[in-house]
């Protein structure tokens, strides 16, 4: 099954509600898609959100590089060459993990499909849904408050909440907010680098009658020597992202276990594939993973939810990111019950009319 046909185009979507994180505010987010054709007339869909703060890439850089050196490097190759073909990419690209991913997403698109069955049995099949987090970013107390009982009214048992510029107002919207949700809502919060180590310490210490289920990210993506003495002096698990780019960022990660908990997106990491190897890393390790997004189309959303669906010791699912994107052109790809995603069982990614894709 040869690709005889690469098409990509960038897509700016903008966000119902803006929100922002420690370093950054935001309104809509661009993407990049791209529909791989093969010689059996089978379509392989990707999607790329990069970041500049995060991956390092653009959506104009990742369809530049689509254009001029992905393009060229698939057309004419067997999509069960995957692993060539993205080590390839990755001599060719490799500080363009999103673009890579766009790649890597499509052809286990296609590998899927001429298999006949969902992306996530084929990968391995543990489980068939997942719970994941909604987040709330950094807001008012009494929106933060206000976003939090209409979510959790809606049916989501897990919150994110976003913090990171005060720790005395983090730690204020924390405890109130586990006043008015109660003690069966789960509680993760996430500093985005915006702490330093005092800061961390002091969060916790502030926050430990509201039963906080992970501190993710408190201190920059670089001070691995502060994440590991956090993640040595206290109970509260601690989890790296920014940290986390790549399969080496992974070993040094575990080596020292200077963390409790990773989040692996793969947006960051370049794919499935490289998501694979760095979760396989993480169990040895005994380091807990969280599959993560970034603000992504549900397609995005969906190839990570069929990653986190195959691994027994994927034990989070931060995968909220296409909840809030107006006209997502993959709109309704996927299940929301109760706060649990579940994919569709088409097969592939499990998009089932390409006449409906609005693009």
């Amino acid at each position: 099954m040869k690709i005889t046909n690469v098409t990509s185009l960038l897509r700016s979507l903008k966000l119902g509600e803006p929100y922002t994180v420690a370093y950054e505010s935001f309104d809509r987010c661009e993407m990049v898609f791209a529909r791989l054709t093969t010689d059996k007339g089978t379509t392989g869909w990707g999607c790329a959100a990069p970041d500049i703060y995060v991956t390092g890439e653009s959506a104009a850089g990742v369809l530049h590089s689509m254009n001029r050196i992905s393009e060229p490097c698939l057309r004419g190759r067997d999509v069960f060459e995957y692993g060539q073909i993205m080590e390839d990419l990755k001599q060719q690209l490799p500080d363009e993990p999103a673009t890579r991913s766009l790649v890597d997403m499509a052809l286990h698109d296609l590998i899927a499909q001429k298999a006949g069955v969902p992306l996530y049995k084929l990968l391995g099949g543990y489980r068939k849904s997942i719970p994941t987090s909604i987040t709330i970013g950094i807001q008012s107390l009494e929106s933060t408050l206000s976003m939090a009982e209409r979510y959790t009214k809606n049916g989501f048992k897990i919150l994110k909440i976003k913090g990171g510029l005060d720790v005395l107002e983090d730690i204020e919207r924390i405890n109130r907010v586990r006043e008015v949700i109660g003690k069966k809502i789960r509680i993760r919060f996430d500093a985005n680098q915006g702490y330093s180590l005092q800061d961390s310490l002091n969060f916790i210490k502030g926050v430990k009658k509201a039963d906080i289920e992970l501190l993710e990210q408190p201190v920059k993506k670089d001070d691995i020597d502060f994440l590991r003495t956090l993640t040595h002096t206290t109970d509260m698990p601690v989890m790296a992202d920014e940290s986390l780019l790549s399969l080496n960022d992974a070993f040094l990660l575990s080596k020292d276990r200077s963390t409790d908990l990773i989040n692996i997106k793969l947006m960051k990491t370049g794919g499935i594939l490289e998501a694979m190897h760095i979760n396989s890393v993480a169990r040895a390790a005994g380091i807990g993973v969280m599959v993560g997004c970034m603000d992504e189309s549900a397609l995005g959303i969906a190839a990570g939810l069929h990653f986190a669906l195959s691994r027994p010791n994927i034990q989070y699912a931060d995968l909220d990111g296409h909840l809030d994107l107006l006209e997502d052109p993959f709109l309704g790809m996927l299940t929301l019950e109760k706060g649990n995603l579940i994919p569709p069982e088409a097969n592939g990614l499990g998009w089932l009319d390409l006449k409906k894709i609005n693009l």
